[in-house]
């Protein structure tokens, strides 16, 4: 999935749907939701969108390097894979980003 319009898509069609699934499975899962929202907010400079989105898209790959299924350890590449780009683009999130992310959270 290297276009990265297709993993744009891929992303808004499946991201908060999986999230919601799998969120108390996920500890990064607010931080997550709050990356989503700087992926689609059009103030984020294209290249935090391409990083934010590559990560998000990873988290909603069915095959994973450890697949989320596995006890324990399913989502740790998961987790490195979203904690390397939200360091990089970090700056790019928002307190509104996390505030939606709160509210997304809360309904």
């Amino acid at each position: 999935m290297g276009d990265s319009a297709k993993q744009e898509k891929y992303v808004k069609q499946g991201f908060l749907r999986k999230i919601k699934k799998h969120a108390k499975k996920i500890p990064f899962a607010k931080h997550a939701v709050a990356m989503y929202y700087c992926a689609i907010d059009a103030n984020t400079p294209t290249s935090a969108k391409v990083i934010a989105v590559g990560a998000l898209a990873y988290i909603l790959m069915p095959i994973d390097l450890i697949p989320d299924f596995v006890l324990g350890i399913g989502y740790t590449d998961d987790a490195a894979a979203f904690w390397a780009a939200y360091r990089s683009i970090s700056m790019h999130v928002t307190d509104a980003h996390s505030e939606m992310a709160e509210q997304w959270f809360a309904n």
